[in-house]
């Protein structure tokens, strides 16, 4: 057991030390190109408006952080740049303190209609009918709530405009990611430090908790899983998870959020001594990811990543498909303001990889009444094909490839 166990929780919290003040958030003039690239791509289709709903979207182009409610508030942007957003009154200054790039702000009243104020924002500025698109993480009662309004406008997914902006990671975006998954790699090493058997998964969880907050992550861990024995088997957990016995398949699966970014890692490996079934299925994860690395080029689609895991698990009988034992679900998921975005590296995905796109490699073994195997690291793809984020996973004896 290699870098596992044989440490305490106040040992290895108190030799961690802040550094997540060491990379910048990104910048207004970043904010600013994304926003020409979207009007670009606008002029290019022939696209009217676009609405950006609060939430990640808003935040991508606007650089202003508000979350979704049951109020609409967002922003309508004009091929020409213009910004022009919506919020209710009593909200007003706090919207303005939050905006970073700037524009007229129009405001309802608790009673009045904001979907009649997105109507007139879009004929004052000569949408006078047609498509408009919005995000589509946009709620329904938003989009039903205009459509009851006025029929005049056709809504449809702003996909091509919004995910053509996003789904390209700029070297800012990708330097905070990297540092937001260095400090998450150290904590799931220093979470392996703390096992011991009887231990609780929620004291892991807390562990790795506080170990991000140390680290300079203010929130602490975005997510945590954390499962032992024969609850590895379900892949985001059981309801009432098991304490840790000996020999037992250990899974964390942990990230956090650095400048609203998001880490995301999962190691497994075995307290204690690894029998012939564990070492086995370990092996063969670790083959699978390696796989659906080497499949990650320039110009390859997104489904091809995905197959080649599958090529994988079925020359060791594991699946087909996703029959168990095998791989339940896609090897991956794209990942920068969320957790899950595109693009999602699975069968039928026919994305082109480009430089710039970053996205989860984690085809998950489960092997049912026994145990679950999921190696993740991420991918960000660059000019010369794929690189990792984090190096994999070394052994199952030395998961995290320590030297000795």
């Amino acid at each position: 057991m290699i870098g596992i166990g044989g440490s305490t929780v106040k040992a290895e919290l108190d030799k961690i030390k802040p550094n997540a003040h060491l990379v910048k958030p990104i910048q207004k003039e970043e904010f600013q190109k994304r926003i020409e690239k979207a009007c670009k791509l606008m002029q290019k289709q022939g696209v009217q408006s676009v609405y950006l709903h609060s939430g990640t979207s808003l935040y991508y182009f606007t650089g202003t952080h508000w979350n979704s409610s049951e109020r609409m508030v967002g922003a309508l942007l004009f091929p020409n740049g213009e910004l022009h957003y919506i919020a209710p009154e009593f909200e007003k200054g706090t919207v303005l303190d939050f905006m970073v790039i700037k524009g007229e702000i129009h405001c309802w009243e608790e009673h009045e209609s904001p979907y009649k104020l997105f109507v007139k924002i879009l004929s004052d500025n000569n949408v006078l009918n047609g498509t408009v698109l919005i995000d589509e993480t946009t709620p329904f009662f938003v989009s039903d709530g205009i459509a009851n309004v006025s029929s005049l406008y056709t809504l449809e997914n702003a996909k091509s405009i919004i995910t053509g902006c996003r789904i390209i990671k700029s070297d800012a975006e990708i330097a905070i990611m990297q540092h937001a998954m260095n400090i998450t790699l150290e904590v799931q090493k220093a979470a392996a430090r703390i096992l011991r058997v009887g231990i609780t998964s929620k004291e892991v969880t807390d562990f790795i908790d506080q170990a991000h907050i140390k680290y300079g992550i203010p929130s602490g861990s975005y997510f945590c899983i954390v499962l032992f024995g024969v609850d590895s088997s379900f892949p985001h957990g059981v309801k009432t998870p098991k304490n840790l016995e000996m020999n037992d398949m250990v899974l964390i699966d942990t990230g956090c959020v650095l400048h609203d970014y998001i880490s995301d890692i999962t190691r497994t490996y075995v307290f204690g001594e690894a029998n012939e079934l564990q070492r086995h299925i370990w092996n063969v994860e670790k083959e699978t990811q390696q796989a659906a690395f080497d499949a990650s080029q320039l110009g390859k689609s997104c489904s091809s990543v995905d197959d080649a895991s599958r090529v994988v698990l079925e020359s060791h009988n594991l699946g087909p498909d996703y029959k168990l034992p095998g791989l339940p679900h896609r090897t991956g998921h794209g990942i920068g303001l969320n957790i899950h975005e595109y693009p999602y590296i699975v069968r039928g995905n026919e994305t082109v990889l480009e430089s710039g796109m970053c996205f989860s490699n984690e085809p998950m073994i489960c092997v049912p009444n026994e145990f679950g195997i999921r190696l993740e690291d991420h991918i960000y793809m660059t000019q010369k094909g794929p690189k990792w984020f984090t190096e994999p996973s070394y052994s199952i004896d030395n998961p995290f490839g320590i030297s000795i």
